[in-house]
């Protein structure tokens, strides 16, 4: 919310001009920090509402984040108090809702709760990963710092998840490409083409046959075909919504050939990192591995960390915790954990593992991505040559003369 001001210095100077605040009183607060004496503070004027600014629903990605955190170090490494920086960092973000949401942290700042406190409150933007990383930086003096490796940490992650995201959008983009040209050849084109060849009188051969009665099937029941896919996007975008729904599907997950392997890589390296960075930054290890519980992002893994975490605080080591879960966690992992356990040096230790599970994940994504983009190409060439076999041949023998 923006407001526009008038005020005078101590030299007599009059000032006036908009600053964007939460509240008027936030926005008095701002400017007595400038001392000056402030004639007036009103709320600009709304524009009509069709001219206003959607910011409904307006996503707050984890590059906006990423950019905010890594600037909001440098301010505060420059001893830039900190709802200043916090306040005109929000002035610069384009993004409206990730704006409303640092003015408010800047306000509750100023108010006099702590950095975690006033991050905590939106737990839709800020993850307690995020919270608990701030958190120890404050109780050990060096927020900036903290500030630091939480950027370090967000770019790992943004960078997995590119990488993932990369190596499967262009089979992803072959497969529904080549679902769209079959269903309008058998819905359009093998149609015609089946008249033609039912006027010769000819006998068709049996691969014609079967691709004429799939076409006839897609011709004449397409709706129970619509209403399938419809189902089946239903039920893949609400059932994994439901507490036993995540956890069948995750269970799923983990026990798909090849792709299973994967999985377990790729939230050991994620549990190893997240771990890592927070007992770095002096985060207790019961609140380290809640943490890092929370960020998963699988709710086998999940319910592992928290039973960890229960024993953890009855005395038991990691390591042996991690024993009890064999076909979860690797042998590499546990040994690593112990290693670290008994050096002291746990941090670097789980560093070494993310930095092995990295190398095994990219190395994966590179080699099927190799392997996927011929396996699609094959595939598609036997469809077409199956469809050209069933339908030009017979068309070909019929203007040839022939059967």
């Amino acid at each position: 919310m923006k407001f526009k001001y008038q005020a005078r210095t101590r030299e007599g100077e009059i000032k006036t001009g908009e600053i964007a605040a939460v509240s008027k009183e936030a926005a008095i607060d701002i400017l007595q920090k400038y001392n000056v004496f402030i004639t007036y503070v009103k709320a600009s004027e709304e524009k009509p509402l069709l001219m206003r600014e959607v910011k409904m629903g307006q996503h707050i990605s984890l590059k906006d984040i990423m950019a905010f955190s890594r600037q909001l170090s440098a301010m505060l490494g420059s001893k830039v108090p900190p709802a200043e920086a916090i306040h005109a960092l929000g002035q610069k973000t384009t993004n409206k809702a990730f704006q409303e949401v640092i003015y408010n942290i800047a306000s509750d700042i100023r108010e006099g709760l702590s950095l975690s406190k006033a991050f905590s409150k939106h737990p839709r933007v800020f993850s307690p990963f995020y919270v608990g990383m701030i958190q120890s930086g404050e109780v050990t003096g060096n927020v900036p710092e903290v500030l630091k490796k939480i950027t370090s940490h967000l770019e790992k992650n943004y960078y997995f998840r590119s990488k993932v995201i990369g190596a499967m959008i262009y089979p992803a983009m072959v497969t529904v490409v080549f679902f769209g040209v079959f269903i309008f050849l058998f819905l359009f084109v093998i149609p015609n083409i089946t008249g033609t060849l039912l006027e010769t009188g000819k006998k068709i051969p049996a691969v014609t046959r079967v691709v004429m009665d799939i076409s006839n099937f897609f011709v004449v029941y397409w709706w129970v075909f619509l209403i399938f896919l419809l189902g089946f996007g239903a039920f893949l975008f609400f059932y994994p919504r439901t507490k036993e729904g995540r956890q069948n599907f995750d269970r799923f997950l983990l026990k798909l050939p090849i792709f299973g392997n994967f999985q377990k890589n790729l939230y050991m390296a994620r549990f190893a990192e997240n771990l890592s960075t927070l007992i770095s930054a002096g985060t207790p290890i019961a609140q380290s591995l809640e943490s890092s519980a929370g960020l998963i992002g699988n709710t086998v893994y999940r319910n592992i960390i928290m039973e960890m975490r229960a024993k953890v605080m009855k005395g038991e080591n990691i390591s042996s915790s991690l024993e009890k879960y064999p076909n979860e966690i690797s042998p590499l992992f546990i040994q690593m954990v112990l290693v670290g356990e008994r050096t002291g040096n746990l941090g670097d230790s789980l560093i070494q593992v993310f930095k092995f599970y990295q190398e095994e994940i990219d190395n994966f994504i590179s080699s099927i991505s190799s392997i996927i983009e011929p396996l699609l190409i094959i595939f598609l060439a036997v469809m077409v040559g199956i469809l050209f076999a069933a339908l030009i041949i017979p068309i070909y023998s019929i203007g040839a003369g022939g059967v």
